[in-house]
Protein backbone atom coordinates (compact mmCIF):
# COMPACT_ATOMS: atom_id res chain seq x y z
CA UNK A 1 0.00 0.00 0.00
CA UNK A 2 2.89 2.63 0.71
CA UNK A 3 4.27 1.62 -2.46
CA UNK A 4 1.47 2.29 -4.48
CA UNK A 5 1.13 5.80 -2.52
CA UNK A 6 4.61 6.55 -3.48
CA UNK A 7 4.00 5.38 -6.93
CA UNK A 8 0.70 7.67 -7.21
CA UNK A 9 2.79 11.26 -6.10
CA UNK A 10 5.54 10.49 -8.48
CA UNK A 11 3.25 9.75 -10.97
CA UNK A 12 1.26 13.27 -10.24
CA UNK A 13 4.68 15.01 -9.91
CA UNK A 14 5.45 13.89 -13.30
CA UNK A 15 2.13 14.45 -15.10
CA UNK A 16 3.11 18.28 -13.15
CA UNK A 17 6.45 18.65 -14.71
CA UNK A 18 5.07 17.54 -17.86
CA UNK A 19 2.14 20.12 -18.03
CA UNK A 20 4.82 23.31 -17.56
CA UNK A 21 7.00 21.44 -20.18
CA UNK A 22 4.36 21.58 -22.71
CA UNK A 23 3.37 25.11 -22.02
CA UNK A 24 6.06 27.39 -21.60
CA UNK A 25 5.46 30.22 -23.98
CA UNK A 26 2.76 32.31 -23.42
CA UNK A 27 2.23 34.54 -26.92
CA UNK A 28 -0.18 37.75 -27.83
CA UNK A 29 -0.66 38.13 -31.61
CA UNK A 30 -1.72 41.82 -32.67
CA UNK A 31 -2.10 42.67 -36.37
CA UNK A 32 -5.34 44.48 -38.22
CA UNK A 33 -5.55 42.01 -40.85
CA UNK A 34 -7.47 39.24 -39.69
CA UNK A 35 -5.88 36.49 -41.96
CA UNK A 36 -1.97 37.70 -40.50
CA UNK A 37 -3.07 36.87 -37.36
CA UNK A 38 -4.88 33.21 -38.72
CA UNK A 39 -1.93 32.30 -40.63
CA UNK A 40 0.51 33.67 -37.71
CA UNK A 41 -1.33 31.58 -35.13
CA UNK A 42 -1.91 28.54 -36.72
CA UNK A 43 2.14 28.19 -37.41
CA UNK A 44 2.95 29.20 -33.85
CA UNK A 45 0.40 26.55 -32.78
CA UNK A 46 2.34 23.92 -34.18
CA UNK A 47 5.15 24.09 -32.27
CA UNK A 48 5.45 22.32 -28.91
CA UNK A 49 5.36 24.53 -25.86
CA UNK A 50 3.20 27.19 -27.55
CA UNK A 51 0.22 28.59 -26.07
CA UNK A 52 -2.08 31.93 -27.73
CA UNK A 53 -3.22 33.75 -24.93
CA UNK A 54 -5.06 36.23 -26.76
CA UNK A 55 -4.84 38.28 -29.82
CA UNK A 56 -5.95 42.17 -30.55
CA UNK A 57 -6.63 44.14 -33.76
CA UNK A 58 -5.67 47.46 -32.71
CA UNK A 59 -3.03 49.06 -30.41
CA UNK A 60 -6.32 49.94 -27.92
CA UNK A 61 -7.52 46.62 -27.69
CA UNK A 62 -3.95 45.34 -27.59
CA UNK A 63 -3.12 47.31 -24.14
CA UNK A 64 -6.38 46.35 -22.66
CA UNK A 65 -5.61 42.37 -23.97
CA UNK A 66 -1.99 43.03 -21.98
CA UNK A 67 -3.45 44.18 -18.85
CA UNK A 68 -5.72 41.36 -17.92
CA UNK A 69 -3.17 38.43 -19.80
CA UNK A 70 -0.59 37.34 -18.35
CA UNK A 71 2.00 36.27 -21.38
CA UNK A 72 5.37 36.13 -22.24
CA UNK A 73 5.95 37.21 -25.85
CA UNK A 74 4.35 39.83 -27.91
CA UNK A 75 4.18 38.96 -31.63
CA UNK A 76 2.88 42.45 -32.71
CA UNK A 77 2.22 44.43 -36.36
CA UNK A 78 3.66 47.91 -36.41
CA UNK A 79 1.63 50.20 -37.86
CA UNK A 80 -2.60 49.53 -36.61
CA UNK A 81 -4.83 52.04 -36.64
CA UNK A 82 -6.35 53.00 -33.44
CA UNK A 83 -9.93 53.52 -33.63
CA UNK A 84 -10.25 55.18 -30.11
CA UNK A 85 -7.00 57.60 -31.03
CA UNK A 86 -5.46 56.78 -27.87
CA UNK A 87 -1.72 56.08 -29.65
CA UNK A 88 -0.22 58.78 -31.10
CA UNK A 89 2.02 56.90 -33.69
CA UNK A 90 4.43 53.29 -33.76
CA UNK A 91 6.91 54.85 -31.68
CA UNK A 92 4.43 55.47 -29.29
CA UNK A 93 2.79 52.32 -29.16
CA UNK A 94 6.03 50.18 -28.80
CA UNK A 95 7.55 52.38 -26.10
CA UNK A 96 3.57 52.62 -24.34
CA UNK A 97 4.33 48.47 -23.98
CA UNK A 98 7.61 49.03 -22.78
CA UNK A 99 6.71 51.26 -20.21
CA UNK A 100 3.67 49.46 -18.57
CA UNK A 101 5.94 45.70 -19.09
CA UNK A 102 8.93 46.14 -18.86
CA UNK A 103 9.96 42.34 -19.38
CA UNK A 104 7.59 41.32 -21.97
CA UNK A 105 9.62 40.10 -25.11
CA UNK A 106 8.51 42.12 -27.94
CA UNK A 107 8.85 41.00 -31.92
CA UNK A 108 7.57 43.61 -34.36
CA UNK A 109 6.39 42.08 -37.63
CA UNK A 110 6.20 45.23 -40.47
CA UNK A 111 5.98 45.66 -43.85
CA UNK A 112 7.79 48.68 -43.57
CA UNK A 113 10.96 49.74 -45.32
CA UNK A 114 11.07 53.36 -43.95
CA UNK A 115 14.53 54.27 -42.62
CA UNK A 116 13.94 56.40 -39.91
CA UNK A 117 11.07 54.71 -37.88
CA UNK A 118 13.66 50.99 -38.20
CA UNK A 119 16.56 52.57 -36.88
CA UNK A 120 14.39 54.01 -34.00
CA UNK A 121 13.26 50.60 -33.28
CA UNK A 122 16.92 49.02 -33.42
CA UNK A 123 18.52 51.93 -31.42
CA UNK A 124 16.40 49.74 -28.35
CA UNK A 125 18.08 46.46 -27.98
CA UNK A 126 14.80 44.99 -26.59
CA UNK A 127 12.75 45.11 -29.51
CA UNK A 128 13.12 42.20 -32.24
CA UNK A 129 12.48 43.27 -35.83
CA UNK A 130 11.00 41.05 -38.38
CA UNK A 131 10.03 41.62 -42.00
CA UNK A 132 6.39 40.43 -42.59
CA UNK A 133 7.99 38.58 -45.87
CA UNK A 134 10.32 36.59 -43.76
CA UNK A 135 9.85 32.71 -43.39
CA UNK A 136 7.53 31.35 -40.46
CA UNK A 137 11.67 29.86 -39.46
CA UNK A 138 12.35 33.40 -38.81
CA UNK A 139 9.74 34.23 -37.21
CA UNK A 140 9.88 31.26 -34.69
CA UNK A 141 13.06 32.27 -34.23
CA UNK A 142 12.83 35.86 -33.43
CA UNK A 143 10.34 34.27 -31.04
CA UNK A 144 12.72 31.29 -29.41
CA UNK A 145 15.93 33.33 -29.55
CA UNK A 146 15.59 36.63 -27.10
CA UNK A 147 14.76 34.00 -24.57
CA UNK A 148 18.30 34.18 -24.03
CA UNK A 149 18.83 37.58 -23.44
CA UNK A 150 19.36 38.78 -27.45
CA UNK A 151 17.26 40.53 -29.92
CA UNK A 152 17.18 39.04 -33.06
CA UNK A 153 17.01 41.21 -36.22
CA UNK A 154 15.39 39.45 -39.30
CA UNK A 155 17.31 38.99 -42.83
CA UNK A 156 15.64 41.82 -44.43
CA UNK A 157 15.55 44.45 -41.71
CA UNK A 158 19.15 43.78 -41.41
CA UNK A 159 19.95 44.32 -45.05
CA UNK A 160 18.02 47.72 -44.94
CA UNK A 161 19.49 48.79 -41.24
CA UNK A 162 23.31 48.23 -43.15
CA UNK A 163 22.32 50.65 -46.01
CA UNK A 164 24.05 53.83 -45.55
CA UNK A 165 22.22 56.46 -44.05
CA UNK A 166 21.65 59.70 -46.49
CA UNK A 167 20.69 62.48 -43.35
CA UNK A 168 17.12 63.91 -43.16
CA UNK A 169 15.85 63.20 -46.11
CA UNK A 170 11.96 64.46 -45.83
CA UNK A 171 10.61 62.10 -48.19
CA UNK A 172 11.80 58.78 -46.16
CA UNK A 173 11.41 60.17 -42.53
CA UNK A 174 8.61 59.20 -40.53
CA UNK A 175 5.45 62.17 -40.39
CA UNK A 176 5.16 63.71 -37.62
CA UNK A 177 2.22 64.64 -34.99
CA UNK A 178 0.38 67.49 -34.60
CA UNK A 179 2.35 68.35 -31.18
CA UNK A 180 5.55 67.09 -32.78
CA UNK A 181 5.54 69.41 -35.15
CA UNK A 182 3.95 72.42 -32.89
CA UNK A 183 6.74 72.06 -30.92
CA UNK A 184 9.53 71.47 -33.68
CA UNK A 185 8.38 74.64 -35.31
CA UNK A 186 8.54 76.96 -32.16
CA UNK A 187 11.76 75.60 -30.97
CA UNK A 188 13.82 76.36 -34.33
CA UNK A 189 11.66 79.35 -34.27
CA UNK A 190 13.58 80.37 -31.23
CA UNK A 191 11.60 79.98 -27.98
CA UNK A 192 12.73 77.88 -25.48
CA UNK A 193 11.33 74.85 -23.87
CA UNK A 194 9.80 76.91 -21.12
CA UNK A 195 7.64 79.31 -23.17
CA UNK A 196 6.56 76.48 -25.38
CA UNK A 197 5.64 74.83 -22.80
CA UNK A 198 3.59 78.10 -21.44
CA UNK A 199 2.37 78.25 -24.83
CA UNK A 200 0.74 74.96 -25.57
CA UNK A 201 -0.60 74.98 -21.75
CA UNK A 202 1.47 71.56 -21.16
CA UNK A 203 4.75 70.61 -18.70
CA UNK A 204 8.31 71.41 -19.79
CA UNK A 205 8.57 67.50 -19.77
CA UNK A 206 5.71 66.94 -22.25
CA UNK A 207 7.30 69.45 -24.70
CA UNK A 208 10.88 67.76 -24.38
CA UNK A 209 9.22 64.14 -25.25
CA UNK A 210 7.44 65.54 -28.26
CA UNK A 211 10.58 67.25 -29.23
CA UNK A 212 12.78 64.02 -28.51
CA UNK A 213 10.44 62.18 -30.53
CA UNK A 214 10.10 64.16 -33.59
CA UNK A 215 13.95 64.06 -33.58
CA UNK A 216 14.55 60.24 -33.47
CA UNK A 217 11.69 60.22 -36.28
CA UNK A 218 13.86 62.68 -38.31
CA UNK A 219 16.67 60.97 -37.86
CA UNK A 220 18.86 63.58 -35.46
CA UNK A 221 20.41 63.15 -32.52
CA UNK A 222 20.91 66.85 -31.69
CA UNK A 223 19.78 70.46 -32.03
CA UNK A 224 22.26 71.25 -34.58
CA UNK A 225 21.04 68.55 -36.72
CA UNK A 226 17.31 69.48 -36.10
CA UNK A 227 18.11 73.01 -37.10
CA UNK A 228 19.75 71.75 -40.34
CA UNK A 229 16.94 69.44 -41.48
CA UNK A 230 14.41 71.69 -40.45
CA UNK A 231 15.30 74.44 -42.62
CA UNK A 232 16.21 72.04 -45.54
CA UNK A 233 12.77 70.29 -44.88
CA UNK A 234 9.15 71.30 -45.70
CA UNK A 235 8.46 70.78 -42.19
CA UNK A 236 7.82 74.45 -41.23
CA UNK A 237 6.16 74.79 -44.24
CA UNK A 238 3.18 72.39 -43.37
CA UNK A 239 3.37 73.65 -40.05
CA UNK A 240 2.57 77.28 -40.49
CA UNK A 241 -0.96 75.96 -42.47
CA UNK A 242 -1.54 73.42 -39.66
Amino acid sequence: MERLNLFCVSDNYSYIQREKILVNIRIVLADDHPFVLLGVRSMLETRAGVAIVGQAGSPTTLIELLRRTPCDVLVTDLSMPDPAGLIEDELHLIRHIQAEWPGLRIVVMSTTTNPALLHALAADGAVSLLSKSESTRELWRAIDEPASGARYIGTSIARLLARPETGCDRKMALPLSGMQTTVVRMFVEGHSIAEIAAALGCHRRTVIRRKREAMTKLGVTNDPGLFSCIRSSEILKIGSHS
